[in-house]
């Protein structure tokens, strides 16, 4: 189980970060909050990294108090464990688990896109489209962490458009939980070209062509689905699973 290490070689650029963030009027508790969500949603916390209050503590620079209120939110999203007396972990969900999620996400993206083509201006499209150009600069210049993150930011900007906050906060916790399930389960290749399916769905948005958008939608999320290997042939730690061909020759 990998373990957060207060150690940060980026120790300087994220104490940089926190001190920006309090100048803009967010708490420490949301600062620390949005760190760890955008580190969840670049994969750069795999799923069962234990996320020590100390050590997130000294790379922050805040108390435990705070980390720990934090931890709740996310928590309470789902996207972290809370184990009494045991500490967090960053969530792993089981097969089952990502099963009901990815359903889950595509109720939630399909009331999402039936709104956002009602009620989108066009200048949140145009930052919609901008969007997504950002998120192509970074697959093309290598930078995959943030280019996975901008490609979560962008439902989750779909779900803002949507004016419905009920709907945007489920989308949070779902967006953030697939970005686990994708990291645990994700098969074959590790490309990526979400940007070319969010350009063909904005113009859908633009055009107001709701049948349209809604295919474009379900095709990308099929495209997500496919690409995770969901079945029940996976590895075990169950001794007897793994040798139950030996125990039935006996």
């Amino acid at each position: 189980m990998t373990q957060i290490s207060p150690q940060n070689p980026n120790g300087n650029s994220v104490k940089s970060a926190v001190k920006k963030s309090r100048k803009a009027g967010k708490t420490q508790d949301e600062i620390v909050y949005a760190h760890i969500f955008d580190a969840i949603l670049e994969q750069r916390l795999a799923p069962g990294t234990k996320l020590n209050e100390e050590s997130l503590g000294e790379i922050f620079g805040v108390s435990r108090t705070i980390v720990r209120r934090a931890l709740s939110r996310l928590g309470h999203e789902q996207v972290v464990n809370l184990r009494p007396n045991k500490g967090a972990i960053v969530a792993c969900p089981s097969i089952e688990e990502a099963r009901q999620i990815v359903f889950a996400r595509r109720v939630v993206e399909k009331a999402v896109t039936e709104l956002v083509v009602d009620n989108a201006l066009d200048a949140q499209i145009d930052n919609l489209k901008q969007m997504v150009l950002d998120e192509q600069a970074c697959f093309a210049r290598g930078d995959r962490g943030a280019g996975i993150r901008l490609s979560g930011e962008f439902h989750l900007q779909l779900a803002e458009m949507a004016d419905n906050p009920p709907l945007l906060s489920f989308q949070r916790s779902l967006v953030s939980q697939c970005s686990l399930i994708i990291a645990q389960y994700e098969s074959g290749s590790k490309s990526h070209c979400s940007y070319d399916e969010h350009f063909e769905l904005i113009d859908a948005i633009r055009q107001r062509n709701k049948p349209l958008a809604l295919q474009l939608m379900q095709h990308h999320l099929d495209h997500i689905e496919n690409k995770l290997k969901l079945d029940d042939e996976v590895s075990s730690d169950d001794l007897r699973a793994i040798f139950a061909d030996v125990v039935s020759d006996k």
